[in-house]
């Protein structure tokens, strides 16, 4: 992979090259520290060392650092350790939350008429015909299919509402597999009500519109369904719905409450009521390691909370490495929403950061202004400021870069939803790298940033030490920049009893579960 740095970068292994570049920011006062000299400072060893720690963990434990395992546990310590040591003040925020794991590959096949059977979930390099509903219920079923108030050929546009209602099973006979379509409620509802009239599995398919054929990835929230389920692709669904059919549906999987916790470090100096703060996830799908994802993004903002860590700071900076993110955002979700209104008022910032080393990299930052009017609106008033201290660095360094979407695929979104400034970077994940960025980044078009997303080949082979390079630079450089900021972005906006606002629907790219 070609990798853009100027040759003295390259050749020194830090930024400190490049970063000596003019670069127009608002001028620190005299003696605060410059960011381009701390940000110049960072080599890529010491956060390399961090996943290499990381690699370890998973390797010791089953090879997953899952929110709910002893790798997720190991990792929190790890952290937690480093921190202490440097002289934060460190807080575990435990919580119990839905644990999931898939123990082996589903099947689902057609015994009659004309049997089939279906191409088998995703691993990540690709998308099956079905894929087992996250806290799916384990069992091997065989019986009979029967449709539930189906709208075939569907409407032009989504108005099923097939199982939202116990009345759908009028006459549904115990025993059988539910057929279901999307549309109308969430996944569990209709899972939960299928299972309340007898039914031994469930497959839910896509309702069939334009942008709705694929195959369902989605979860049931919580392990409130005992039964198999699974969702299907509208083609799968309406072949199955066409004949009297026999189908044989298996899930080997667990689902229960278990205890994880997130990580926060408070630093000892700065003003406690103007909080800039950073985050990435600490845990990985239960999969694999997890090293680029989120391995990487932890690594960065430890690395850059050990750097800053004796500076006195005007502002106080805070750090969080959030458990559970892999099953849709639970720890940052609970952190926000455990927080009282007058403490949530003095986070004026929060800086995201996921995924940060893909070795099929692009330099992605998130689209604080919406300039590139594509998807969710803007961000928080300030967010247009964050995106704008990033883009800046990379000037500096002369490297391309774009945005992205605040979607709610990250733990940015609960953020977004209190109305708090919010940025970050990314380099991505299962997306595909178009020409025009091979172009740009190097690299290969048509594969994925990242081609062991959420697989059990995100080791420490999986990451890109240029990116993960560059990207720390920036966490330190945006770290210093706002430590002395007397005048934060977005920290004079009104927030005060304003309605927190949803962000996107997870699940668009850096993939997590649809619920309905």
């Amino acid at each position: 992979m070609r990798f853009h740095l100027p040759k003295g970068v390259a050749r020194a292994g830090t930024l400190a090259a490049a970063l000596a570049l003019p670069l127009t920011l608002v001028a620190p006062a005299q003696a605060d520290p410059d960011p381009r000299r701390l940000a110049g400072s960072v080599k890529a060893q010491p956060v390399v060392r961090h996943l290499e720690a990381f690699q370890r963990i998973a390797d010791a434990n089953g090879g997953t650092r899952a929110s709910g395992t002893p790798g997720y546990d190991a990792s929190r310590d790890y952290v937690a350790d480093k921190l202490r040591k440097a002289g934060y003040k460190v807080t575990i925020q435990s919580f119990e939350f839905p644990f999931f794991i898939e123990n082996s590959t589903a099947t689902m096949a057609r015994i009659s008429p004309n049997p089939r059977t279906y191409a088998p979930p995703p691993d990540g390099s690709s998308v099956g015909e079905f894929a087992t509903m996250t806290y799916s219920g384990a069992g091997d079923v065989t019986a009979t299919l029967q449709n539930v108030d189906l709208l075939l050929p569907p409407p032009a546009a989504p108005g099923s509402t097939s199982g939202c209602e116990a009345a759908d099973f009028a006459g549904f006979t115990p025993g059988n597999i539910a057929l279901i379509q999307r549309g109308g409620c969430d996944f569990r509802v209709k899972a939960e009500n299928a299972q309340a009239a007898g039914a031994v599995g469930v497959i839910i398919f896509n309702e069939g519109q334009e942008g709705r054929t694929a195959t369902v990835q989605g979860t049931l929230g919580e392990p409130t369904v005992t039964i198999p389920v699974v969702g299907a692709s509208f083609e799968v669904g309406a072949d199955l719905a066409a004949a009297t059919t026999v189908v044989r549906l298996a899930t080997d999987t667990e689902s229960e409450i278990r205890t994880t916790s997130n990580v926060i470090a408070d630093s000892r100096s700065g003003d406690p009521g103007k909080v800039v703060m950073f985050g990435a996830h600490l845990d990985s799908v239960t999969a694999g390691p997890g090293i680029n994802d989120n391995g990487t993004g932890s690594a960065g903002i430890l690395e850059t909370a050990l750097l800053v860590a004796k500076l006195p700071t005007v502002n106080k900076l805070r750090f969080a490495w959030w458990g559970a993110e892999e099953l849709n955002l639970i720890g940052s979700e609970h952190y926000v929403a455990n927080l009282a209104p007058a403490e949530l008022a003095k986070i004026k910032m929060y800086l995201n950061f996921d995924m940060i080393g893909s070795p099929n990299y692009a330099y992605k930052i998130y689209d604080g202004d919406d300039s590139d009017a594509t998807g969710e609106p803007a961000g928080p008033p300030g967010s247009d400021e964050i995106e704008a201290t990033f883009e800046r660095y990379f000037d500096t360094l002369r490297l391309p870069h774009g945005g992205t979407d605040f979607d709610g695929r990250s733990d940015y979104g609960p953020f977004i939803a209190a109305g708090i400034p919010s940025g970050g970077l990314f380099t991505g994940a299962e997306g595909v790298k178009t020409e025009e960025e091979a172009r740009q980044y190097g690299g290969t078009a048509g594969v994925a940033y990242d081609p062991c997303y959420h697989r059990d080949c995100d080791t420490i082979a999986n990451v890109s030490t240029e990116a993960l390079l560059v990207n720390t630079g920036a966490i330190v450089h945006s770290a210093v920049t706002y430590a002395y900021d007397r005048s934060l972005p977005g920290a004079t906006a009104a927030r005060a009893g304003a309605p927190l606002r949803a962000h996107g629907e997870a699940g668009a790219g850096h993939h997590h579960a649809i619920t309905r």
